[in-house]
Parts: C-alpha cells; structure tokens; sequence
C-alpha cells in the first residue's frame, strides 16, 4: 500500500504534467483535505501508508485538479483577512490581491458608519468589514441570485450581520446613503476572457467580464455612487493591474483625494477617491 511519501510524489508529477501551477503544495492541501490532517503533520508522518479508501478518495480529488479545476472549489473553502469562506462553483472565488481592497476600506470606516459593497460575490469584502469593524453598518448586494446565497452562508459561518439584497449596482439601495461604497467589479476585458488561466475559466463570466475594454462597470460605479455617498463618503474600487491611470480620470470629475493602491505583489490593485463637498447628485 502506498504511502503518504509516495502518494504526494506521484500526485505532483500528475499535477506537473497538466500544467498545475504549485503542484506539491497543492497536491498536499488534497491529501490534507482528504485525511482532516495538517499537510505538516502528514509530511511528518511521510513513511505511513495511506488506506485504500483514502487512497481512492485523493485520487477522485487529484483527478479534478489536474483537469484545472480551482483547488478552492474542489475543498469547498477559501482564506480571506483572516476568514475561511465557503468557496462553490458560479461564484468569483476570493483572492489575497483583494485583502488591499478591504485594508484601504477598514482604514476609513468607523464605529456607526454604514458601508456597502456592490458586486459582492461570494461576500468576502463586506463580511470582513463586519467581522473587523464590528461597530459598521454594513450592506451589499449582487445581481447574482447564487452568489448571495453563498454570501449569506458565509456570514452565518463568520457569525455577522451583513444586509444583504438581490439587485443590479444600486438599485436595491435607492434613496439610502453611506459613508464608503466599495466594489470588485468585472474587470477583465471580453476579447481576454479565453485567454485567461484555465482554473479562472470555471469561474463565472459574470463576475469576470468587464466588457470591451474592461471598463463598464468602473463608469456605471463612479457615474451612480455619489448619489448614494453621503457628504465626504468615500468610493474604493479594485483594478486591474493596468487600469488605475484610466479608473482615476473617470473619478476626477466627482472624487478628490484619489489614491492608487498596491497590492503585495507591488500592482496597483486599488483606486480611492472621496465625494466632493458640495457635488450636486
């Protein structure tokens, strides 16, 4: 009966020859997922063998990964600030590059303020500000019937209360105003969409087609906010690593104090911006 040892070896080289980015490390998480065991503890333990059901358990697992399926949807989990979320198929998975997005929105949030976060997906930004600025109002929304079911799933398992509605941008919040509104939109451009990484693939295009240049939802987000911002609120947007030069001069006209952000990889990752006092919405 095959060991962990060889069991981890055999899983990488598969992983390897269908292009799976970190295969060890991914084919670790597998076999942790599989057993309920720290990948440290099983690499401690590397001469063990594995059971036959074990063995066939990883395998299915292993077999999904190596057709590119993202690791998060096969373990049904994803990190976020600290949080595990529930990760499932047609709903954006959560990604460290959107931690800077949420640090820049923690940063200007207060006890008492009301927050919303259109496009919320899975619900990863807004759950993050309720657990981090416990005192905040917060709200979201999505178009996407499936992606605030999980939402609302992962704000039971992270034990907050996010007010969360079904509805296109700001029309589920019509006539209420907040201190910050923040968003990760679709923002990849349409003729890039099939040349993404397969794992990405899986993802939901709704979540991920920005239009044409990339950039549709950035002008219905900047044009509609200040009508929902409240006197010097704040709008924080993530970006493509290309797109804070275009992002900022669309918020010229109604934001001041725009900032770029980047993320750990030194990309820029986020635009802020806030209301101008006395902007007629």
């Amino acid at each position: 009966m095959a060991t962990i040892r060889e069991t981890l070896r055999r899983a990488a080289r598969q992983l390897e020859a269908a292009g799976v980015p970190d295969a060890a490390a991914d084919a670790a998480l597998l076999l942790s997922h599989v057993t309920g065991e720290a990948p440290l503890s099983l690499r401690a333990d590397a001469g063990r063998p594995l059971s036959a059901e074990t063995l066939a358990a990883f395998d299915a697992l292993l077999a999904r990964r190596a057709a590119r399926e993202p690791l998060q949807y096969i373990t049904g989990e994803a990190p976020f600030m600290g949080l595990m979320l529930r990760a499932e198929p047609g709903v954006l998975i959560p990604r460290f590059d959107t931690e800077t997005l949420c640090e820049q929105a923690l940063a200007r949030l207060q006890t008492g303020q009301r927050a919303l976060d259109v496009c919320t997906g899975s619900g990863a930004l807004t759950i993050a500000l309720a657990s981090q600025a416990p005192g905040a109002r917060v709200s979201a929304g999505d178009i996407s019937e499936t992606a605030l079911a999980l939402a609302r799933k992962n704000a039971a398992r992270c034990g907050v209360s996010v007010d969360f509605r079904l509805g296109d941008l700001f029309a589920p919040f019509q006539g209420e105003t907040f201190h910050l509104i923040l968003s990760n939109p679709p923002y990849i451009p349409t003729p890039e969409l099939a040349g993404l990484q397969p794992e990405v693939r899986f993802e939901p295009a709704l979540a991920l087609d920005g239009g044409p240049d990339g950039l549709a939802f950035y002008r219905r987000i900047i044009r509609q906010a200040p009508a929902s911002l409240e006197e010097g609120g704040w709008l924080l947007l993530e970006i493509g690593s290309s797109q804070a030069e275009a992002v900022r001069k669309m918020m010229a006209a109604q934001y001041e104090e725009i900032a770029v952000y980047t993320d750990l990889n030194g990309l820029d990752r986020a635009v802020a911006g806030r209301k101008k006092h006395g902007l007629c919405t």
